[in-house]
C-alpha cells in the first residue's frame, strides 16, 4: 500500500505525518545510510513477491529521495524539542538510534499490515528493537505535544500579545483618554450600515439575492466604511496619498496630499465650479471618475434634484477612493489617528464622512451615523472642526444610548463646557427621564433618575427660555394661556436672545423636535414649564444669574457653528445665519474654509483683460480666446517674445474679421429662377 493511500487513512494531509529526525542528522556516516538502505530494500523484498521487487526498490528510493523536503517549519520544532528531551545517558546510544532509524519510516508505513510481515521484518531487525521502540515512543510523544500544535500555539500567543492594550490603543491621557475610549470607541462592524438593518430585518431580508455567483465574482480591495459596487468605474488610484507627518505622545498626526496630475484635475475642477454649469463637471468626471471634489459637489447637485440614490452613491465612491489611499499606520478605531482641518487636502475627507453620515440617518440607520459621528470627532476632538457635538447628542437618543450620553457629558462638561450649549441642557435631562421610565429599573432609583431629571429641565429651561414656544410649535402643540401670556416664555424671551443663542437654539430645535412628541415626555414637559414659572415668579436668584449669563456669552458665534448650520440644511437654523455668512459665496466641496489655512499649492492665476466699451463681436471672440484683447491695450507681460506673440495674434484676429466683414458685405441673395408658362394660374402661389 503507497504512503498517499495510508495517509488518506489516517486523515492526514501532506506534511503533517511525524518526521525521521534519524537521516535528517549531520553526524550519519555514508557506511550508516548505506546501511539502512539495505534494511530498507530487504524489508521491501519481504513484503512483497518476487515480481515487486524491482517496483517496490524504486519506491524506496524515491521516498529517501524525497525524505529530506517536509514542512521545514515542523522540523525545526522538532529539531529543538528533541534537543531538550534527550538526556545525556541517552547521548551514547544516538548511533545505535540513527543506524536504526532508516527502517522507521516503514516500520510506521506497515503498522496496519499482517503479523506475518511483523514477524518477518522483526527476524531483520531483532537485535535493535528495544532501542527502537523506545526512541519510537519518545518521537510519538515529542510530535503529539509540541509538533503540529506548535504553530498554533505561537498564533495564539501572538493573538494574545495584539489585543493587550498598550500605548497605540488608547487616547493616553488627552482630557480623560481612557474615560473618552469608552465613550467615543469605534468598531468596525457598526461602520457597515447592514449590520444595523440585518438587526431590523434580518440577514435574508437585507441581502437578499445580492450574493454574488463564483464566476462573475470580482475581487475588490477589503474595507471598512464602503464596499465597491459593479456599477462602478473602475478603479485606478487619482493621485491621493496620506503621509504621517509625526507621533506625539502615543498620537499619529497624517495629512492627505494630492499629485501632480491630480493638482491639474483639481484646477479644472475650480475652472468648471466657476462656469455654474453641472455639465462640466459630469465631463471632467467621466475622465477622472475618482476625484473627490468634483464628487462631492456633483453630489450636492443630485440631491438637490431628488436624487438621492445617485447622491449617496457618489458620496460612497468618495470614501472609498479615500479608503484605498489609507497610510498603513493609520487606524479608524484606535482613536490615536489625526487630521488637520486646516490643510484642504484633508477637507475633503471630513465633508465625505459627515454627508455618508446624514444619508444613513435618513436612511434609518441611526447606530451606524452614530459611528460615524465618533469618527468625526476622534479625528480631531480638540478643535473639533464641523462642531459633532451638536449633533452627537440627537444620535444617542435615536439610538437610545442614554448610559454613554450621560457618561460622555460627565467626562467632557469639565474642560468642554457642554452644559453652556441648549442641545447637552436638555438631552441629557431627556435621558435621565427615559432611564426612569424603564420597567426593569429598580423604584428608588426610578425615582432619584426622575427626580434628576426635573431638576435639570428646570435649570434648561430658566438658562434657554427660548426654546420652549419653537418647540411646542414644530410638535403641533398648543401652549395653555398662562405660558404665552407670561413674559419668561412670550415673544420677548425669542427677541431678546443673543445671535448666537438664537443660532443654537433654532438648531437644537429644529434637529430633535421629534423625539419630545411624545405623550409621556410632553406631560413631564409640562409639568416642569409650571415649575419654572412658579420659581420666576419666586424671584429665584437663579433667574437672574441665567440671565447675565445669556447676555455676556453668546455674542458671536465661532465659525465652525456656522459651518455646522450650513451643512446640516435646518431652515430654522440657516435663517438665524449673520449676514457675514450668507452673502460670501458658499461652495458645497469646502463651505467656510478657515481662515488661517494651510496651503500647499495654489491655483495659477488667471489673466482677465478689462473688457469695458467692447462689442458684441469682440466679446465673441473673448469667449473663444480668453486673452484676446481687440482694444490693442497695454499688456503686462514680462516676457517680450509673449508680448510679442500677443500682439501677432491680435493682429490675425484683425485680419480675420476684416475678411469676415468683407464677406458679408458681398453677400447677396438671388432670387430663384421663374418659368415663363402661358398656362399657369395667376393666382395658384396666392
Amino acid at each position: 500500500m503507497s504512503t498517499r493511500a495510508l495517509r488518506r487513512l489516517r486523515g492526514k494531509q501532506r506534511g503533517q505525518e511525524a518526521l525521521d529526525l534519524g537521516n535528517l542528522t549531520l553526524d550519519d556516516s555514508p557506511v550508516e545510510q548505506a546501511e539502512g538502505e539495505e534494511e530498507q530494500l530487504d524489508v521491501a523484498n519481504v513484503s512483497h513477491p518476487p515480481a515487486d521487487r524491482k517496483e517496490s526498490s524504486r519506491k524506496a528510493k524515491k521516498n529517501k529521495a524525497q525524505k529530506n523536503f517536509s514542512n521545514i517549519y515542523e522540523l525545526i520544532c522538532d529539531v529543538d524539542n528533541e534537543a531538550e528531551k534527550i538526556s545525556p545517558d541517552e547521548e551514547a546510544e544516538k548511533p545505535d538510534g540513527n543506524k536504526t532509524s532508516g527502517t522507521e519510516k516503514n516500520d510506521n508505513r506497515d503498522f496496519d499490515k499482517p503479523d506475518q510481515k511483523q514477524q518477518d521484518t522483526s527476524t531483520k531487525s531483532s537485535s535493535g528493537d528495544g532501542a527502537k521502540k523506545k526512541k519510537k515512543k519518545k518521537k510519538t510523544k515529542v510530535t503529539s505535544l509540541d509538533g503540529p500544535a506548535a504553530p498554533d500555539d505561537n498564533i495564539d500567543i501572538l493573538l494574545e500579545n495584539l489585543e493587550q492594550p498598550n500605548g497605540l490603543s488608547l487616547q493616553n491621557e488627552d482630557c480623560g483618554g481612557a474615560d473618552r475610549r469608552s465613550v467615543l470607541h469605534v468598531e468596525h462592524r457598526n461602520l457597515n450600515p447592514e449590520t444595523e438593518l440585518k438587526r431590523y430585518f434580518g440577514a435574508r431580508a437585507v441581502l437578499g439575492d445580492q450574493r454574488p455567483r463564483q464566476r462573475n465574482r470580482q475581487f475588490h480591495r477589503s474595507t471598512w466604511m464602503t464596499y465597491p459596487k459593479d456599477s462602478w468605474p473602475r478603479f485606478s488610484r487619482p493621485g491621493i496619498s496620506m503621509t504621517l507627518l509625526q507621533s506625539k505622545d502615543g498620537i499619529q498626526y497624517f495629512t492627505f496630499e494630492h499629485g501632480r496630475d491630480y493638482q491639474q484635475v483639481q484646477f479644472k475642477f475650480l475652472d468648471a465650479v466657476e462656469s455654474m454649469d453641472p455639465n462640466n463637471i459630469v465631463a471632467l468626471l467621466q475622465l477622472n471618475p475618482y476625484h473627490i471634489d468634483s464628487l462631492l459637489q456633483l453630489s450636492d447637485v443630485c440631491r438637490i434634484q431628488e436624487d438621492q440614490e445617485m447622491a449617496r452613491d457618489l458620496i460612497e465612491r468618495a470614501l472609498y477612493s479615500f479608503e484605498c489611499a489609507f497610510h498603513p499606520l493609520f487606524s479608524l478605531t484606535s482613536g490615536t489617528s489625526r487630521l488637520d482641518y486646516l490643510r484642504p487636502e484633508n477637507r475633503a475627507f471630513y465633508l465625505a464622512l459627515y454627508k455618508h453620515m446624514m444619508f444613513l440617518e435618513k436612511r434609518g440607520c441611526p447606530r451606524t451615523a452614530l459611528e460615524y459621528c465618533k469618527l468625526i470627532l476622534s479625528l480631531d476632538p480638540d478643535a473639533d472642526p464641523l462642531c459633532m457635538l451638536l449633533l452627537i447628542d440627537f444620535l444617542m437618543l435615536r439610538t437610545r444610548e442614554y448610559q454613554s450620553l450621560l457618561q460622555l457629558y460627565q467626562d467632557w462638561e469639565e474642560h468642554r463646557n457642554l452644559s453652556q450649549l441648549p442641545n447637552f441642557a436638555f438631552s441629557t435631562a431627556l435621558c435621565h427621564f427615559h432611564l426612569s421610565q424603564q420597567e426593569d429599573m429598580d423604584p428608588e432609583e426610578s425615582d432619584k433618575q426622575r427626580h434628576k431629571a426635573d431638576q435639570m429641565l428646570q435649570d434648561a429651561l430658566i438658562m434657554f427660555p427660548g426654546v420652549l414656544m419653537p418647540l411646542l410649535d414644530l410638535c403641533t402643540v398648543q401652549p395653555d394661556a398662562t405660558v404665552t401670556s407670561h413674559a419668561f416664555f412670550g415673544p420677548k424671551s425669542q427677541i431678546g436672545q443673543p445671535p448666537a443663542l438664537a443660532e443654537l437654539t433654532a438648531l437644537y430645535v429644529g434637529r430633535t423636535y421629534n423625539v419630545w412628541r411624545e405623550a409621556p415626555v410632553m406631560l413631564w414637559l409640562e409639568e416642569s414649564v409650571k415649575e419654572v414659572l412658579r420659581r420666576v415668579d419666586a424671584k429665584d436668584p437663579l433667574v437672574e444669574d441665567c440671565q447675565n449669563k445669556r447676555k455676556q456669552r453668546y455674542q458671536s458665534a465661532p465659525r465652525n457653528i456656522h459651518r455646522h448650520v450650513l451643512l446640516s440644511e435646518i431652515k430654522e437654523a440657516t435663517s438665524s445665519l449673520p449676514l457675514e455668512v450668507t452673502t460670501q459665496p458658499v461652495m458645497g466641496f469646502d463651505p467656510l474654509p478657515p481662515l488661517d489655512s494651510v496651503i500647499s499649492y495654489t491655483r495659477p492665476e488667471r489673466q482677465h483683460v478689462g473688457a469695458s466699451n467692447e462689442s458684441t463681436l469682440s466679446l465673441f471672440f473673448r469667449s473663444l480666446l480668453p486673452n484676446f484683447n481687440l482694444q490693442g491695450g497695454p499688456r503686462q507681460e514680462d516676457d517680450m517674445e509673449v508680448a510679442r506673440a500677443g500682439q501677432e495674434l491680435n493682429q490675425e484676429v484683425n485680419r480675420l474679421m476684416v475678411a469676415m466683414r468683407d464677406m458679408l458685405a458681398n453677400i447677396r441673395f438671388q432670387e430663384p429662377p421663374r418659368e415663363d408658362n402661358p398656362y399657369r394660374d395667376e393666382e395658384e402661389w396666392d
